[in-house]
């Protein structure tokens, strides 16, 4: 395994890196070919007719210039890049301040300690150079992450990218990154639609609200047996888009939402769409946003009278969110990308190494990307200092277990290992796999 994580100070045995081929008893056409594992009661149409066309399902090829180079004869360092939300700046988004300065923090401390770890192994080995992250904010202006990307591809020379978050920002960034032809590594935008942008040089390690819904959807219907959903989501792209998937999961299972509002970005009061909500009488209320915004919804929620069963996306996961609706917020349920409370090895070294390096734990955004990063590494050991073949290094790779646990990765590169459930139990947040949990949960 090329990857195995190290402390800094001392050996930090952690294994990590590409999983082992799978029996090559089982072949490609015995597997059902289905785009982004949707279960056979989700898939579109899936009921009353074959699609003619299916897209997603075969690799994106890259077939032009660069393989051919030969590795440079002189570097200093081998420049890594990253892109992320980490200084407050004015957002598209909101029409004011930007908001995922804490995320993209988190995301950049992940990076930080993996090109740390890597270094203190003997940096690029092959030539025993160090790894040195270029670090670019993503400031949420239109097009700026363009120019981001431009600025990193031609003037800092990186050899890869890592990021970023905002679900338009990437989409500007990936193809900036396809005309620039340097290889993406995205651990932190769950926008279903990232990699349907067919771009050969980019792959998302982090479970994307794709998963999130389908694990949401199966609890709330099928576990719980629940038929009445509204939605009350931010006006944003992240909250439009995210929550598509579980919006069609309930329709093709028969369940409409009752109705779908929407707040904008900042928002306090939210009394009005509620009242709206409470005089449909749902058995649950989803939202798709921000901890701080989904918080005081459930919180005035319940000061309401409406003690339905509240569902949101993964950020609402988090310290903050229950420190604003209190150790008793009645039922809560929300999509998670990975088991933060994993004892596998490679977890607990790495939340320790974190913990001892940035003074407090990391979250499912640090830990992608420290995920995500590592397999930049991995990859540019095994390719050479070549952007091509870099991409081809990174897109070969078909499993891979990190500090997240075992990823699976489909045609296009994007990860498809199952969400958890996170579910509110004894005032803190407890993580389970869909068969853990049951209708009395």
């Amino acid at each position: 395994m090329r990857i195995a994580p190290v402390a800094l100070a001392a050996a930090m045995a952690v294994a990590a890196g590409p999983v082992a081929a799978e029996d090559p008893g089982t072949t490609a056409a015995e597997k059902p070919q289905v785009y982004g594992d949707t279960p056979e009661e989700l898939v579109p149409y899936g009921r009353f007719t074959e699609p003619y066309k299916t897209f997603f399902l075969e690799p994106n090829e890259y077939r032009g210039y660069g393989r051919e180079l030969a590795e440079p004869k002189q570097v200093d360092s081998v420049r890594i890049g990253f892109l992320g939300p980490i200084e407050s700046t004015v957002s598209v988004a909101t029409g004011g301040a930007s908001h995922e300065e804490p995320l993209g923090v988190m995301m950049l401390h992940g990076a930080e300690l993996a090109i740390e770890h890597a270094n203190a192994r003997g940096g690029y080995r092959p030539r025993a150079v160090p790894y040195e992250l270029v670090v670019r904010n993503d400031n949420g202006l239109w097009g700026s992450s363009g120019n981001e990307i431009v600025d990193l591809a031609y003037n800092a020379k990186v050899w890869a990218i890592l990021g970023t978050i905002d679900g338009a920002n990437s989409h500007i960034a990936i193809r900036v990154a396809l005309k620039a032809e340097v290889p993406m590594m995205n651990t932190g935008d769950t926008d279903p639609t990232f990699i349907e942008t067919r771009i050969p040089w980019v792959c998302r390690n982090i479970t994307d609200d794709r998963q999130m819904s389908y694990a949401l959807a199966e609890y709330v219907y099928g576990t719980l047996g629940f038929k009445r959903v509204a939605a009350l989501r931010a006006n944003n792209r992240y909250g439009r888009i995210s929550i598509d998937e579980f919006r069609d999961a309930s329709t093709r299972l028969g369940h409409p939402f009752l109705a779908e509002l929407n707040y904008p970005l900042g928002a306090t009061d939210f009394s009005p769409q509620l009242e709206r909500i409470k005089a449909l009488k749902p058995d649950a209320v989803i939202t798709w946003g921000d901890a701080a915004e989904s918080a005081l919804i459930l919180s005035q929620m319940r000061a309401m009278g409406m003690n339905q069963l509240f569902i949101g996306s993964d950020r609402m996961a988090t310290a903050e969110f229950l420190e604003t609706v209190g150790p008793d917020p009645g039922p809560v349920v929300a999509g998670y990308p990975y088991d933060p409370t994993s004892t596998d090895p490679a977890h607990t070294a790495f939340v320790k190494a974190f913990a001892d390096r940035f003074g407090g734990p990391p979250d499912a955004y640090a830990a992608h990307a420290y995920d995500g990063m590592a397999q930049l590494i991995d990859a540019i050991e095994k390719a050479g200092l070549n952007r091509a073949l870099i991409r081809d290094e990174l897109m070969s790779v078909k499993a891979w277990h990190g500090v997240t646990g075992e990823k699976t990765y489909d045609a296009v590169c994007s990860n498809r290992s199952p969400a958890l459930l996170a579910l509110i139990e004894n005032g803190g947040w407890v993580f389970r796999h869909l068969d853990e949990v049951h209708g009395d949960s």
